[in-house]
């Protein structure tokens, strides 16, 4: 019985050995599971310990839960700082492997100019007529900064660029060695005329600009120049049909002044600007190094002719000087020419349709005589030169330099076309002769016999609408066959209907002489048709032997059905790409 006492007495006394339980105790070891779980297990409490725990609920138990909140903290930190830490590296291996994938930007310039079907080059940037979109330009414009060494920029012909132009000439700054910018038929706006402007002072090196063919420069060239200065290194000035009017004459005017290095200017097709010419002039005294002027249809008057010849004096540089096709100077030549004949390093004189006077004639055949550099000269479409008893033509011959000469449609009667077929015995070089729709040289080709056996470089003989006949033609394969024309490449025989089926019979029986032909036109007139001859046979046989010719004008001729089988027989046998214009 003791013993049970005992016991009892002993299991009473373990029950008050036993501590009773801290209220905090479960929630500390929640907090030890989740620290030991979290990272490296904790060394557990001694028995010691845990009893003295469950009777502190004082001061010691606020620290002790401050001590946990706070161990609890930096393990939370901890787990922070290692999530970061894996963050860090997994963001920097995705970097990397987005970095190794995205494609550099000479790789993006490469598949840009792939897409468009063109081949990249770094220098040169030529996307002429390739279609652009606006999202194209934009595309473009990113990848400027990749082409420091880029120095052509070719956009012409290309719609869209207009209205997101300043996309591209925000990124200028990138392309500082710029020397040549094309932008014709653009479309170009207001706002990409402003935006141009003023990136021509982040662009210093340039020196070609051509802007043709964008109508709303008119009235805005101001904007576009605004920001050039004094020793811009611009040499190529091109605003070809641009709406120009004559406030933009004063302005360009004032261009003038900053442009000492301006070798090219091309103002052609601008019908306003005519009346601005005097103060124009003024400014080209201002580019003494100029070497190309081109007033082609810019509405030039008498009085613009007067300014013009001012200004001559002081381009004695100039090599070519386009002034046709302004109807009303006819008459100022007279007045006007004085300065011309000084242009002794004058190549191209054109002069074609300008309604040209005999009073003008008759200076301009005392002038262009002394013209000694001149190679190529048009007179076309001026009806008096023909009929004016002054020997013009006659005086050619001083101008042994000549190689182009364009005579079509000056009513030519025989006494001048007399003059200029002795004249062209002083020719020797002479490669490209125009005598269209001067009807005297039908039947009188014979005239200019001695020249044409002289003229070994003659490589271009127009004679449409002249009234040949089958003499003339049989004169033409005469020559060939013995031996001259021997590099005429382009023969123009159109709109002369006067030849009969017999004349085209010789001729095209001794066609296969003139070896080196190109190009052959036998068109009759557009009101006109007529059925094709047995010489059409002799046609096709004479092609067989001419491997050079590519093209053929028969328009209006008519072929039977066998002559059809026949072209297309020649077609398939032969294999040539000559394009039939039938």
């Amino acid at each position: 019985m003791e013993k049970t006492g005992d016991t009892q007495s002993c299991q009473n006394k373990s029950e008050e050995d036993i501590p009773k339980s801290s209220p905090f105790d479960f929630v500390i070891k929640q907090f030890q599971g989740k620290k030991s779980s979290s990272g490296k297990r904790k060394e557990q409490p001694s028995a010691i310990q845990k009893f003295f725990s469950g009777f502190d609920f004082g001061k010691s138990e606020g620290k002790e839960r401050q001590k946990i909140e706070e161990t609890e903290i930096n393990n939370c930190r901890a787990d922070d700082q290692s999530e970061k830490e894996n963050l860090s590296v997994e963001d920097e291996s995705s970097q990397l492997i987005s970095e190794a994938e995205s494609p550099s930007g000479e790789q993006r310039f490469n598949q840009f100019m792939q897409k468009l079907g063109k081949k990249p080059n770094s220098k040169n940037l030529d996307l002429n007529n390739c279609a652009l979109s606006a999202a194209d330009v934009t595309e473009l414009a990113s990848l400027l900064p990749f082409l420091p060494e880029l120095e052509e920029i070719g956009l012409s012909w290309n719609g869209c660029v207009g209205g997101t132009l300043k996309t591209l000439t925000a990124q200028f700054h990138h392309v500082n060695l710029l020397k040549v910018l094309r932008l014709n038929n653009c479309r170009l706006s207001a706002e990409d005329v402003t935006s141009l402007g003023e990136a021509f002072e982040i662009v210093p090196q340039l020196e070609e600009l051509d802007l043709s063919w964008n109508s709303n420069i008119g009235g805005k060239l101001s904007l576009l120049t605004k920001k050039l200065r004094k020793g811009c290194k611009i040499k190529l000035l091109k605003i070809t049909d641009c709406n120009l009017t004559a406030k933009d004459g004063e302005s360009l005017a004032e261009i003038l002044n900053v442009l000492p290095n301006l070798e090219v200017l091309d103002l052609s097709i601008n019908k306003h600007i005519g009346c601005s010419m005097k103060v124009i002039a003024q400014g080209l005294k201002n580019v003494p190094g100029l070497k190309e002027l081109n007033l082609h249809m810019c509405g030039l008057k008498q009085d613009s002719l007067q300014g013009l010849d001012t200004a001559l004096q002081h381009l004695t540089a100039l090599r070519k000087l386009d002034i046709s096709c302004n109807k009303e100077i006819g008459g100022g030549f007279k007045d006007s020419a004085a300065h011309l004949a000084s242009l002794k390093n004058l190549e191209v004189l054109d002069l074609h349709q300008c309604c040209v006077t005999e009073e003008d004639t008759t200076v301009l055949s005392q002038v262009i005589p002394l013209l000694s550099s001149l190679q190529e000269l048009n007179l076309s479409w001026n009806k008096n030169i023909g009929v004016s008893s002054d020997p013009l033509l006659g005086r050619l011959r001083f101008l042994p330099k000549l190689k182009s000469v364009a005579i079509s449609n000056c009513g030519l009667g025989k006494e001048s076309f007399s003059s200029l077929a002795e004249a062209a015995l002083h020719l020797p070089e002479l490669e490209i002769l125009d005598l269209s729709w001067n009807k005297c040289v039908g039947g009188n080709l014979k005239l200019l016999l001695g020249a044409l056996k002289l003229a070994t470089e003659i490589q271009v003989l127009r004679l449409s609408s002249c009234n040949l006949v089958a003499e003339d033609l049989a004169l033409l394969t005469l020559l060939s066959h013995d031996g001259h024309l021997a590099r005429l490449r382009k023969l123009d025989l159109s709109y002369n209907n006067t030849i009969s089926d017999e004349g085209w019979m010789v001729f095209c029986q001794g066609l296969a002489t003139f070896k080196e032909l190109s190009e052959l036109d036998v068109s009759l007139r557009p009101s006109s048709c007529r059925a094709c001859g047995t010489w059409f046979s002799e046609l096709l046989a004479a092609l067989t032997k001419l491997p050079a010719l590519a093209e053929l004008g028969m328009q209006r001729w008519v072929l039977s059905e066998s002559q059809r089988k026949q072209l297309e027989g020649f077609n398939q046998d032969n294999k040539r790409n000559i394009r039939f214009d039938c």
